[in-house]
């Protein structure tokens, strides 16, 4: 049998996995934290606030489950070094871009809090996004993702 050669990684690339990975994490986090918020974090919240979160579909949790949980897979993926990580990360950029797509198109959340305040964090976690699928594809690429 022939020998099989596996290609490391450079250090940039595990250090941008686990940064990634925290990304991941605290994705996960406000997931969790909007699909079990009660009613006093409701009541805490703006009128604003209430009004959209009492107007998201259910579907919205799911897709944002698949957005995170993706993510954080996919990041858990990077580092074991398995090429299914892209997949992951894909599945998780489309889950992004229906939810704000829904939001931004559906919902009058611009309009009452203003861009300024509602677009340029979306707008980041999408790049996040993006960069991560590059990454996964350019690991597959280099064969450091087997």
């Amino acid at each position: 049998m022939a020998p099989t050669f596996v290609r490391t990684p450079p250090p940039w690339f595990r250090i941008v996995a686990i940064l990634f990975l925290l990304w991941g994490a605290a994705g996960v986090f406000a997931f969790y934290s909007q699909v079990t918020m009660g009613p006093a974090a409701l009541a805490a919240m703006g009128e604003v606030d209430r009004r959209f979160y009492a107007a998201l579909p259910r579907w919205f949790n799911w897709i944002y489950g698949i957005a995170t949980w993706g993510g954080l897979l996919g990041s858990v993926a990077l580092l074991i070094g398995r090429r299914w990580a892209a997949g992951l990360y894909a599945a998780s950029l489309l889950a992004v871009a229906i939810q704000f797509g829904w939001v931004f198109t559906a919902t009058d959340l611009i309009a009452a809090k203003g861009a300024a305040a509602t677009v340029p964090f979306p707008l980041v976690i999408f790049a996040i996004a993006l960069w991560q699928l590059a990454v996964a594809r350019h690991g597959t690429a280099r064969g450091w993702l087997r």
